[in-house]
C-alpha cells in the first residue's frame, strides 16, 4: 500500500513539473553564435510552437535553434498548432491540436551566416521555408508527417 502511494504521488507531480522544466529551458539565454558555423533561428506566429527536432537525423539538444557546420544538412522541425473544430467527428466543434514534422534540405550553409526557418499551418498540414539573410527562400519544407497532438511522434 505504501509503495502504491509513492508511485501515485510521483505520477501526480510529474505533470506539474513538466511545464516548469519547459519554462526553465526557454528562460535560459541562447549560446553565442559560433562564427565557424551557420546559425538557424526558428519563427512561428504567436500561439504556435516551432522547435528544432533533428539535425542530420540526430536529435537536437536545444529546440530553440540549429547551429550547423558549413555545407549540406537536413534539418527537421516540430510544428504544433490548433485547427478549428471538426476533429472528433462530424458534430465536434472542439479545436484539434496538430503536430507536424517538417524537413528542410539545403546544401549551401555558410560559416558565420544567419538563416531563419518559418512555419505556418495549412489546415491539417503545414508549410515551412528556410530563408537566407536577405529573406530569399533557400528551401521549402517537405512534410514528414502530421498527426493529432496527443499521438506520440518519434
Amino acid at each position: 500500500m505504501l509503495a502504491f502511494s509513492i508511485v501515485e504521488d510521483t505520477t501526480m507531480r510529474l505533470p506539474l513539473l513538466l511545464p516548469l522544466l519547459a519554462v526553465g529551458a526557454c528562460a535560459s539565454p541562447l549560446p553565442p553564435a559560433d562564427p565557424q558555423q551557420a546559425w538557424v533561428e526558428l519563427y512561428a506566429s504567436p500561439g504556435y510552437t516551432l522547435m528544432a527536432h533533428k539535425l542530420d537525423d540526430q536529435q537536437t539538444r536545444d529546440g530553440r535553434y540549429f547551429q550547423v557546420a558549413p555545407g549540406a544538412h537536413e534539418l527537421q522541425v516540430r510544428f504544433q498548432f490548433e485547427v478549428a473544430g471538426g476533429g472528433g467527428g462530424e458534430f465536434s466543434s472542439e479545436p484539434v491540436e496538430m503536430t507536424c514534422h517538417l524537413r528542410f534540405r539545403y546544401d549551401g550553409f555558410a560559416a558565420g551566416q544567419r538563416y531563419r526557418i518559418e512555419a505556418r499551418p495549412l489546415q491539417y498540414k503545414a508549410q515551412g521555408w528556410l530563408y537566407g539573410e536577405g529573406r530569399q527562400v533557400l528551401a521549402r519544407a517537405g512534410v514528414v508527417r502530421c498527426s493529432t497532438f496527443w499521438v506520440a511522434v518519434r
